[in-house]
């Protein structure tokens, strides 16, 4: 989330907005964003049933797999990156500065 809120000002000139989504409660995210010092939101899918319809809740834990989506304003998904690699903003900012005038 570190990397992602060092680069907002990439996202936000292409015109995307960012959001983190996690499976764990509001409390829990409060309290993360306020140490990371965020600037975005973060949302709670503390049922999983967002990362259950995108594919990415684990089959044995209440967990997702860590991955970045870039969704444009119609809700087509435009960017997927999966695992270790997707803590890095570096391909999402690539793909938002491809098709701008994201979400």
């Amino acid at each position: 989330m570190q990397g992602y809120q060092a680069g907002i000002q990439k996202f936000e000139e292409s015109g995307y907005q960012v959001f983190g989504v996690s499976t764990d409660d509001l409390d829990t995210l409060k309290r993360w964003a306020a140490e990371l010092k965020l600037t975005f939101p973060l949302l709670s899918d503390a049922d999983g049933k967002v990362a259950k319809d995108y594919g990415v809740l684990m089959d044995t834990h209440k967990l997702a797999f860590r991955t970045t989506f870039v969704i444009d304003r119609e809700g087509k998904i435009e960017y997927i990156e999966t695992g270790g690699t997707a803590i890095d903003p570096s391909g999402a900012v690539t793909a938002c500065s491809r098709h701008g005038g994201g979400h």
